[in-house]
């Protein structure tokens, strides 16, 4: 029989290892932590369902009390648009700011770690990855931020979206008069010059930060004997949707749910499959929702090639999941317990 598990090695410093790392020490294990090097987010944008989960997580009531609200989302999609408006509720935080927020100082990193300090256990939360691991991403779409001014008339609770030939354009207020442009697809300026209704709201645009790949990501195996993946290091959601951050908490309470059962004495195989297939079918889920935007987004062929590869994605879960036979366990809080 194997020894419990009493040291946790967590490798990241984004929500989704904080989060664990947090739940861990509550839980009694002996925790340090990895820092990576990805660069933060600028901007983040939160639902209220996701602050609720994150307060609950860190136990901070008042968590994002004063950050900048959005209540209302302006969308322009299709081949032929009309402009909608949508109740909305969300705040804007910066990943930095979100991360301080939350109060990481309190787990160590390891380079604080005794010499004899050896993890029974590792939660992968950045890269890099163990050597037996595959990614599978499902489309091959591209994203750019940059930085706006806006324009005074620009409502400032509010963001929008808008579908164009190639690709996509997600305007968010961050400040009064200022805030950041996605562009997906094709070059910014390719969008933003045909552009009906974000372009009404920019003054300026200043340089981009950087292009970056954001198709739906998820690697195989999640997990294995000694190491579970999480967050961004275990699959990655397309920002359409909105949801990565508070996925992020999600996977982190289940696999910290899932370090602790091991260490009490529970079915090695068993959790890490339980494991495995929650993450698959939310992956599995997310890109569902994702297909029934590209494939209204708009009739050219970009749009048609990245809606099939959400196809091959759901078709890739489907095989993974296999039956759908009902799962073993369910969360209790942040406990995993027999179904």
């Amino acid at each position: 029989m194997s020894q419990p598990i009493s040291r946790v090695l967590i490798q990241g410093d984004g929500v989704a290892a904080w989060c664990c790392g947090l739940l861990l020490r509550r839980a009694g294990f002996d925790v340090l932590l990895k820092p990576g090097s990805r660069p933060r987010l600028p901007a983040v944008m939160l639902s209220d369902a996701a602050v609720a989960l994150m307060r609950d997580v860190f136990g901070k009531a008042d968590l994002f009390h004063a950050a900048p609200r959005v209540v209302k989302r302006i969308v322009a999609w299709g081949p032929d648009p009309k402009v909608v408006v949508l109740d909305h509720a969300a705040v804007v935080v910066s990943e930095q700011d979100l991360l301080e927020a939350l109060g990481t100082q309190i787990i160590d990193d390891d380079s604080n770690a005794p010499p004899d300090w050896t993890p029974d256990w590792t939660i992968i939360a950045s890269r890099p990855l163990p050597g037996e691991v595959v990614e599978h991403r499902f489309g091959n779409r591209f994203a750019t931020a940059t930085p706006v001014e806006l324009k005074h008339d620009a409502e400032p609770a509010a963001c929008w979206m808008e579908s164009l030939e190639a690709g996509w354009l997600f305007l968010i207020t961050t400040a009064p008069g200022t805030g950041w442009m996605l562009s997906v697809g094709a070059p910014a300026a390719e969008l933003i010059s045909r552009s009906h209704l974000v372009v009404e709201r920019i003054a300026h645009c200043a340089a981009a930060t950087g292009t970056f790949p954001c198709a739906p990501r998820i690697v195989s195996p999640l997990c294995s004997a000694g190491w579970l993946a999480c967050g961004t290091a275990a699959l990655t959601f397309d920002p359409i949707c909105g949801d990565g951050t508070a996925n992020a908490v999600r996977e982190a309470i289940l696999g910290a749910a899932v370090i602790t059962a091991l260490h009490n004495g529970g079915d090695t195989p068993s959790l890490l499959a339980h494991y495995e297939g929650r993450l698959t079918a939310g992956f599995r889920k997310h890109l569902e929702i994702c297909h029934g935007f590209y494939r209204s987004g708009g009739n050219g062929d970009w749009w048609k090639n990245e809606a099939e590869s959400l196809l091959d994605g759901l078709a890739w879960c489907d095989e993974r999941l296999g039956s759908n036979q009902p799962f073993k366990y369910r969360l209790n809080g942040f406990r995993l317990e027999p179904a």
